[in-house]
């Protein structure tokens, strides 16, 4: 396993599971969860960086998996929903 860093957050590059940090397993119940989207047995660097969030949000606050993936989806609705705000501010 290697530590693989992102430097673009918006870089659609594929990593395969077995090179990560992350136990594949975690991965694989994360994507049957519907927390992340994997592609066979590699994932893209927006979804390492998703679950990078979660289990920082996991550790923080000392919420399981479950929780966790509940803030981290709740937290990217509260971006987009600024992100709308802001656009239709400038409308």
């Amino acid at each position: 396993m290697k530590l693989i860093k992102i430097y673009y957050e918006n870089s659609e590059e594929m990593f395969p599971l077995s090179d990560l940090e992350f136990n594949p397993d975690l991965l694989n119940m994360l994507a049957e969860l519907g927390v992340i989207s994997l592609s066979q047995e590699y994932i893209s660097a927006s979804e390492l960086l998703r679950v990078k969030r979660l289990l920082r949000y996991k550790g923080l606050l000392g919420v399981n998996l479950t929780g966790a993936a509940i803030i981290l989806d709740l937290l990217d609705r509260i971006e987009e929903l600024e992100a709308e705000v802001q656009s239709l501010k400038w409308r």
